[in-house]
């Protein structure tokens, strides 16, 4: 498929654009259907709220705020004419706006109770005749604007303004976040590459990937439930994995170019590699994603959908538009200076040098002390998860420059913390009048009321003295539950906002084990199968949960103790989303899975050609961990990007994730993970026979196409022929021998030999059993390492080696 992209490049394109175009005009022409479906069946708040329904229809549009203070240096309150004055008309022109359904101020009998007890602070109840996700923010910002212009014109008077719509209103503009995201990224990618053509590969594949997933995944919201949630999360994981997935197939195309294959082959190559560890990775994402269903909360469904079908489009366009465009730029892809040095000197040995392999060669040198520091670091990070709480965010936790959090703040001081999320205890029947008497005696309560009763049900009001977020809420909510409405003999049931947070926490929790398990287990099932490993699977599933815990730990520092939260501008700490856990395992297993995958396929590679684990363990990460940390880097950057999407709950995610992904890559991937393999030796491979005879085959790598015999030299090494050997001398590039060094002859399939060590003056000689192609690989610990074929003929072949410090070569 590669070969035929790569060929009918333009076909491709174009196909490619209408694509997007037709999606986009057809997504614009539909319009979008976005439903919050939440339910939480057999919980008490749900109870609570069946029965409210049934007494009380509920009111078509959102209902938001306006407060008002009179400020300290003025002596009178909220009552004075001169106050009056100024909100009255505001007021009026408000409840004249097309779109708004009711005005209810403090002024009137009906709202008498809209104003605190020292007469310092009032509040307007505003109706608009629409859900607050369809009233237009014209219309929104017009009510802010006339509110607080009461407050701007003349001193003394603080207006703000609190609500579901309101807080939509001063979102910033959609896409901020997306584009803040590639503009990092495209910085990353031309110091990675130093080539603007490169640089655009994948940023232009992620755009066509998450557009298309999101102009479907909008579409599909007319047909399914798909909460509004949904499209953020989706271009944060479709970005983050489209420029990702495009990275590591232009890297490997890169490097083909420079070892001075043609741009076809180059690319075929490239596509029949990363390509293929980029489809496999793209699965493993998907099944993560997938693993939300378990936990049956329905309004995930639509996350799923939306997320997996925006990563499967972004592996589409890898595996289909990329090498059509690596097709159209040619050998473009490379630098000026690279095409320079490629047309005089020649191709690139096949060598991995610098830094990464200088890092490789120090955790093979040290396992035992990286694998203690990293440990040590994660555990670190690790230990704040202990005091993890979860629940809902709310207004409360907004940037203090925000109306919606300063509202929030006036309403608190004039009427108490609880006021901001009152408890509804709804009964049908039973003594409602000791009922209301057994509450207001409750510690923790501030205010008790208890509505007219209709169609048989009472509401009772109760304002806790506490915040929505606090503990103490928390336990009144368990009090009244357990305690005080058995003892009044009342069916009764607790629900309101607060008590449906703290319900799809418990729900959450309870479910989040088996979620972990199950994705856990379908991970370890698909490691299994790729890389005929008991140990691989294993140890990407302990990494895995390690790497969890410590992105929660970093969650629980930030967001619920508040440290730097002023530094990032994220507003008030409190507890953590309870869907947040649910989301985020999601996509960190499934990134997860895309590193492993990536570092432990080269790496098997190598195996299979050395049968040497030092070695394989080496080379793959000498080779992988600058493309994996560069790739690492660029989510970094885009997943930090959604604190400007205006989402609390994207913004939490962005951040946790970008911790999630710099610890994965940075510490548990290039240090802990090369170490252990390092410590486990041969073991890192073992499959018992019976279990290797059971498993069906899935190759990560392209299967192993015999090399072509040089000369008269047959291509089977170990076939019929007369035996000869290699011999010659290892020396440094001094021209000073070396001493002990490792010189392996293998097979084209990876079998080894013959094994010795070099001599006091560097010397070797090898035994090869026939004429034929083979592989000589080199490895001394105070030195590189060196891999080459050799053609024998009939005769013995002279083979002199010379070893480069912090160099290594590549088997394949």
């Amino acid at each position: 498929m590669a070969r035929w992209c790569y060929r009918h490049r333009l076909v491709v394109l174009l196909l490619w654009v209408g694509a997007l175009f037709g999606l986009g005009f057809s997504a614009s022409t539909a319009g979008t259907d976005y439903a919050n479906v939440f339910a939480l069946p057999n919980t008490d708040s749900t109870k609570a709220y069946d029965l409210m329904e049934k007494a009380f229809p509920e009111r078509a549009g959102d209902t938001d705020t306006v407060v008002w203070k009179v400020d300290d240096s003025h002596r009178g309150t909220v009552r004075d004419q001169d106050v009056r004055e100024r909100i009255e008309p505001a007021l009026a022109k408000i409840a004249k706006m097309d779109g708004v359904g009711e005005v209810v101020d403090p002024y009137t009998p009906r709202g008498a109770a809209q104003i605190s007890g020292d007469g310092r602070i009032a509040y307007a109840q505003i109706t608009f005749t629409e859900r607050a996700n369809a009233v237009p923010k014209e219309l929104v910002q017009d009510v802010v604007d006339t509110a607080r212009s009461v407050g701007t014109h003349a001193g003394g008077l603080q207006v703000e303004l609190g609500g579901q719509a309101i807080q939509r209103a001063q979102e910033p503009p959609t896409g901020l976040a997306e584009m803040v995201g590639l503009a990092a990224a495209a910085v990353v990618l031309f110091l990675a590459f130093g080539s603007l053509a490169a640089m655009s590969l994948p940023i232009g594949v992620a755009i066509f990937g998450v557009g298309t997933g999101l102009f479907t995944t909008q579409l599909l919201s007319h047909v399914t439930a798909i909460p509004d949630l949904a499209p953020l999360l989706s271009s944060l994981i479709g970005l983050g994995v489209g420029i990702d997935y495009a990275l590591f197939i232009v890297t490997r195309h890169r490097r083909g170019l420079l070892r001075g294959a043609d741009p076809e082959e180059a690319a075929v190559t490239a596509l029949n590699t990363s390509g293929r560890a980029v489809l496999f990775a793209g699965g493993t994402v998907c099944i993560a994603l997938a693993g939300m269903l378990v936990t049956n909360l329905r309004f995930l469904d639509g996350v799923v959908i939306g997320t997996s079908l925006t990563v499967v489009l972004s592996v589409f366009a890898a595996t289909t538009l990329l090498p059509a465009l690596l097709g159209l730029l040619g050998p473009r892809v490379l630098s000026r200076r690279q095409r320079r040095r490629l047309a005089a000197e020649g191709p690139e040995p096949e060598r991995a040098s610098g830094i990464a392999a200088r890092w490789s060669a120090g955790v093979q040198r040290r396992p035992r002390l990286v694998a203690v520091v990293a440990v040590a670091v994660m555990a670190v990070l690790a230990v704040p998860v202990l005091s993890l709480r979860l629940g809902a965010t709310d207004q409360g936790n907004d940037d203090t420059t925000t109306t919606t959090r300063q509202a929030y703040d006036l309403l608190a001081e004039g009427f108490g913390p609880g006021f901001n999320g009152p408890l509804q205890v709804v009964t049908s029947d039973g003594d409602t009048t000791a009922l209301v008497k057994g509450i207001r005696a409750t510690d923790g309560v501030a205010r008790v009321a208890a509505l007219p009763p209709a169609q048989g049900v009472t509401v009772i009001q109760v304002v806790p003295t506490t915040s929505p977020q606090s503990k103490e809420t928390d336990d009144l909510i368990d009090t009244l539950r357990d305690d005080v409405i058995p003892r009044s003999g009342a069916s009764a049931h607790v629900g309101g906002v607060t008590a449906v947070s703290k319900d799809f926490a418990s729900v959450t929790g309870d479910r989040l084990p088996l979620f972990v398990v199950t994705i856990i287990g379908l991970s370890f099932l698909l490691l299994l199968v790729a890389f005929r490993s008991l140990m691989v699977p294993l140890t990407a599933a302990v990494m895995n949960l390690i790497a969890a815990a410590a992105s929660f730990g970093v969650l629980v520092a930030i967001f619920q103790w508040g440290w730097g939260l002023d530094l990032l501008g994220l507003g008030k700490e409190g507890p953590i989303n309870a869907f947040l856990p649910v989301i985020m395992l999601s996509l960190l297993f499934g990134l997860s899975m895309d590193y492993q995958v990536f570092l432990v396929s080269r790496m098997h590679e190598e195996w299979v050609h050395t049968r040497d684990n030092a070695r394989a363990v080496r080379v793959g990460l000498a080779e992988t961990s600058r493309v994996i940390n560069s790739a690492a880097l660029i989510m970094v950057c885009v997943f930090l990007a959604f604190v400007l999407s205006g989402d609390a709950g994207a913004a939490v995610a962005g951040v946790g994730l970008a911790a999630a992904v710099a610890l994965d890559a940075f510490v548990l991937r290039t240090a802990l993970v090369p170490a252990v393999m390092h410590l486990l030796g041969g073991s890192n491979w073992w499959l018992p026979a019976w279990l290797d005879k059971r498993l069906p085959h899935l190759a990560v790598e392209p299967a192993e196409e015999p090399a072509a015999p040089a000369g008269p030299a047959r291509p089977d090494a170990g076939g019929e022929g007369p035996a000869t050997v290699v011999h010659g001398f290892v020396r440094t590039v001094d021209g000073d021998p070396v001493e002990g060094a490792e010189v392996t002859l293998l097979s084209q399939g990876g079998r080894t030999l013959d094994r010795v060590s070099s001599l006091a003056d560097g010397s070797y000689i090898l035994s090869v059993p026939s004429p034929g192609s083979y592989l000589l690989a080199t490895a001394a610990s105070a030195y590189g390492s060196r891999a080459r074929r050799v053609a024998v003929a009939d005769g013995p072949l002279v083979h002199d080696v010379e070893l480069t410090e912090g160099e290594m070569d590549t088997v394949n």
